[in-house]
């Protein structure tokens, strides 16, 4: 599979089982990038080094398949990697023991026994596997720094008082971190997806850009020409699965 594909309407198709619900392998990703969210914050990673880490996870699992290794472990390799890759270097020590504490709430620190040093050594061994199935190809174009953009554009479009009243940036900076949950960040180009969780953050609270009616073509493609509506309706779609899985899985 492409990493970098070109958009298509059944983008999502895989992530979906009978009858529209998510497969059993998008339940175990969004578990496993959930457990990568929370381990990245207790670490003090930033959310690029976070979005990285998800990435790495999706990329790797587009190569081979789910039962091959334990996600977890690719998890906790995914996020020893993403920090050298983004330069926020982190100790083995300090993700073994922040995933411990978070299977084994209340936990204290492993000793440093075999076991402890198996699973150090585990980690090190998956990330050279993962390298090696990437092809070395582990830094990304994240969408971050186009939402920053745009949301000062339309900062600049919008009256203060809709811009005031309305949390639209919080929302969409929510929406962009829920993405990495599921596998947009390889299936939609970078500018794409942050247009996308503007887009439906103005929607969840009605907000319309000034003079839309009368403008030559959607706001949306003065940020991005060659994006259409059928994008980002896969995009929002996507998302909803997401959101529709984080109410099914406890």
């Amino acid at each position: 599979m492409e990493a970098f594909g070109p958009d298509s309407g059944g983008a999502g198709d895989k992530a979906r089982g009978a009858e529209g619900r998510p497969a059993p392998e998008a339940r175990v990703h969004f578990r496993v990038t959930r457990f990568i969210m929370e381990a990245g914050v207790k670490l003090g990673m930033q959310s690029i080094a976070v979005a990285t880490a998800c990435t790495i996870y999706h990329k790797f699992f587009c190569e081979i398949n789910l039962d091959a290794y334990d996600p977890y472990l690719v998890a906790m390799s995914a996020l020893y990697l993403a920090g050298k890759v983004e330069e926020q270097h982190l100790r083995t020590r300090d993700i073994i023991n922040v995933s411990n504490r978070y299977f084994h709430p209340g936990s204290e620190p492993l000793e440093l026994d075999s076991r402890f040093w198996a699973l150090r050594d585990s980690i090190v061994q998956c990330e050279l596997l993962m390298l090696r199935v990437l092809r070395f190809q582990v830094s990304f174009q994240h969408p971050h720094k186009y939402l920053l953009h745009y949301l000062v554009s339309l900062k600049n479009w919008l009256n203060r008082y809709s811009w005031q009243r309305t949390p639209i940036s919080v929302t969409a900076w929510a929406l962009l971190r829920d993405s990495y949950h599921g596998g947009l960040c390889l299936r939609f180009r970078a500018q794409h997806i942050a247009v996308a969780v503007l887009h439906l953050a103005l929607q969840a609270y009605g907000v319309e850009v000034p003079a839309e009616a009368e403008a030559e073509k959607p706001w949306w493609q003065v940020f991005s020409d060659d994006l259409t509506k059928p994008i980002i309706d896969n995009i929002v779609s996507d998302l909803i699965q997401i959101y529709t899985m984080d109410t099914e899985i406890p």
